[in-house]
């Protein structure tokens, strides 16, 4: 896979990560609870991911979900942005 096409597919997973959470990465970033390169830094930490695939698995299989999966790179970052 080419690092751009590896990039976009695990911006695409963080995105719809957060948004099954119920974070707008967007409008955090915009109001000041995350910075734009934390962002650029999940995305980097999601591509250090063995198994994306899982990932994809488990945000098709769930619409909504209270925190990320403990096994996400972003855990973290996600539960911060939650709390």
């Amino acid at each position: 896979m080419s690092d751009r096409k590896t990039l976009r597919r695990h911006a695409d997973l963080l995105d719809r990560m957060a948004t099954t959470l119920g974070v707008d990465l967007q409008e955090v970033a915009i109001g000041g609870t995350l910075r734009f390169d934390e962002i650029s830094d999940a995305v980097l930490r999601c591509t250090e991911c063995p198994n994306p695939g899982h990932c994809e698995t488990y945000l098709a299989q769930n619409s909504a979900t209270p925190k990320a999966p403990e096994y996400c790179r972003n855990h973290e970052l996600l539960s911060r942005l939650l709390s």
